[in-house]
């Protein structure tokens, strides 16, 4: 500002001995009087440029002040579960969009139990009176991860209590139930009741590190399969990645019915040929949500425009399908059970919500640029369903996105591609750990 009060002071002075030059040569040529006229439009130019420069430096954003979501993976500790409220107060137009982690996990497991109760006579394939599952775990230190897999326990009565919630640790094989980390539950279901058993879980890791890997789960069906045979009644999955992988490798063939999350493309296909279910967890809507959060902040609009406030394309969401937790300053989309009912209208799982297909007008909304990451490009759901869907509406938003996708290993693989985040108005964050929040704001500190 103090530069800004020079150069119009300096501008004025300028003016005021231009305008007595020209009165002591008012008397002169035509010429000499011309040329004070020149001189005099020329500095009320270069006051106005000077003015307008001013003023571009004035509105120019800090990194550390620019608008950033975290999305897929709320920070967070892996061991605990408590938010990172530092990383999601990083500024004042910081937000995670992610969905409804607990509700969607007690409706998978609840979408499991339903179908046991609903096929009891042909599901306890050897006849034993125990329904034995086994579990595929994503990432043990993942939030959504430990809830689907405490949903699943809790639904069918295995869940032990550790530290007040059910524990969500892998077991390895329980042929016997002795296992500590769960519990043989009970359904009694048109009067008989049956043992639940989980026979094994484990976290699908690969060697180089990468978690929700789904060539591991389907090598760990290989085995269990192998160890229990016809004991194994039902498969349950954290998501579509790694169930499809083990539904390919044994499931199907074995008509054992196998439960995934995420409702991609291809699980929901398969449910025509027996794969017993997945969960929608809104994607359409979470990305929706990751890329009109920034487009608001970007606009200095009210957070809510074009979310539960219609804009003025007519966007906006219905409260059945996401909800706002101001405390924790995050979008959470809700699930939708995918069963053999009603797959059918979910088989194009990259198509946009219609209630949010509405063009931005441009000379409003002008277009800005946004940093964008995806923990690993090979992760089914982010980049088969999450992806595509964000690439139908960066253009509906006006919004010039750039994609970079990580090796699901490590921060640096991302990190290191965020060199000049100067460049970019807005940032959309998808974590490796839901720990390393640090890696990125300490970039955008600088």
């Amino acid at each position: 500002m103090k530069k800004k009060v020079a150069l119009l002071t300096m501008a004025a002075v300028l003016g005021l001995s231009v305008t007595a030059c020209g009165s002591g040569e008012t008397t002169d040529t035509a010429g000499t009087t011309t040329t004070t006229a020149e001189t005099t439009a020329e500095t009320t130019a270069a006051e106005t440029t000077a003015a307008e420069t001013t003023a571009a430096a004035d509105t120019e954003v800090a990194n550390k002040d620019k608008p950033l979501v975290w999305f897929n993976r709320q920070p967070s500790n892996s061991s605990t579960g408590e938010l990172d409220m530092t990383a999601l107060n990083f500024n004042e137009n910081t937000y995670y969009v992610g969905f409804d982690a607990n509700q969607g996990a007690e409706l998978q497991g609840t979408m499991v139990r339903d179908y046991i109760e609903k096929n009891i006579e042909t599901i306890d394939r050897n006849g034993d009176g125990v329904i034995g599952y086994v579990l595929a775990i994503g990432d043990i230190g993942h939030n959504d991860s430990i809830a689907r897999t405490r949903g699943v326990r809790k639904a069918l009565g295995t869940g032990v209590d550790k530290d007040g919630n059910i524990n969500s640790d892998p077991i390895g094989t329980n042929t016997d139930g002795s296992a500590t980390a769960v519990q043989d539950g009970t359904l009694t279901i048109n009067g008989t009741d049956y043992v639940v058993r989980e026979l094994a879980s484990q976290e699908m890791k690969n060697s180089a590190g990468a978690t929700w890997d789904a060539a591991t789960a389907g090598n760990a069906i290989g085995t269990w399969s192998s160890s229990f045979g016809d004991q194994i009644d039902v498969v349950v999955s954290n998501n579509d990645g790694m169930g499809m992988s083990m539904f390919n490798a044994w499931s199907k063939d074995n008509n054992v019915p196998t439960f995934g999350y995420d409702a991609n493309n291809d699980a929901v296909a398969a449910i025509a040929e027996g794969y017993g279910g997945t969960i929608s967890q809104h994607a359409d809507v979470q990305a929706y949500l990751t890329l009109r959060v920034l487009r608001n902040a970007l606009d200095g609009v009210d957070i809510d425009t074009g979310i539960g406030t219609p804009d003025e394309a007519g966007n906006t969401l219905s409260e059945d399908v996401y909800v706002y937790n101001e405390e924790e300053r995050s979008y959470y989309a809700l699930n939708v059970a995918v069963t053999a009912e009603n797959y059918q209208d979910f088989t194009d799982s990259t198509k946009v919500y219609e209630p949010v297909s509405n063009q931005l007008d441009e000379a409003t909304h002008p277009r800005k640029s946004v940093w964008l990451n995806i923990y690993n490009a090979a992760d089914n759901f982010l980049s088969s369903t999450y992806q595509p869907l964000l690439q139908n509406y960066d253009d509906l938003l006006n919004l010039d996105v750039e994609y970079i996708g990580g090796d699901g290993q490590t921060e640096s693989n991302i990190t290191n591609r965020l060199g000049n985040p100067g460049q970019y108005d807005a940032f959309a964050i998808n974590m490796v750990k839901t720990d390393n929040a640090a890696s990125y704001t300490s970039l955008l500190s600088q």
